[in-house]
């Protein structure tokens, strides 16, 4: 750490405070408090047949919550891809343990989330599905 005028270094920032914490994930609000996004402004078109297809908004468009889809021992999540002026794409991503285990045979409809840089506004959403084996 550097110190200017014969200070000693210290580890405070700013006025003597910590910096605070990076966000976290952002955490899907209740349904009754997120915005549907309109079916036209949704590319569906790489997601499984019988994937789950309820896309919402929250926080003021800064952050976008899809349905995800997982089962047994897998479980979801949503990352950002990528986004541009005209789209967003989100990567559902189900994770599945290797070797799997003994894991129940259900099916499960969680919603995720992902942050955006800016609200969403008139950008498209396109959604895309992948599967990853994580070691166990």
């Amino acid at each position: 750490m550097l110190a200017a005028c014969a200070q000693q270094p210290t580890n405070d920032v700013g006025f003597g405070g910590q910096p605070p914490a990076p966000p976290g994930p952002v955490q899907p609000k209740p349904e009754p408090e997120r915005t549907p996004v309109a079916a036209e402004a949704i590319d569906l078109s790489q997601l499984p047949r019988g994937y789950p297809k309820k896309v919402w908004t929250q926080d003021n468009g800064t952050a976008v919550v899809a349905t995800g889809q997982e089962g047994g021992c897998s479980k979801v999540h949503a990352e950002v891809a990528e986004q541009t002026a005209d789209h967003v794409k989100i990567l559902l991503v189900e994770e599945t343990p290797d070797p799997p285990g003994i894991c129940t045979m259900d099916l499960r409809y969680p919603p995720v989330a992902v942050s955006l840089s800016a609200p969403l506004e008139g950008r498209k959403v396109v959604l895309e599905q992948k599967d990853v084996k994580v070691p166990r």
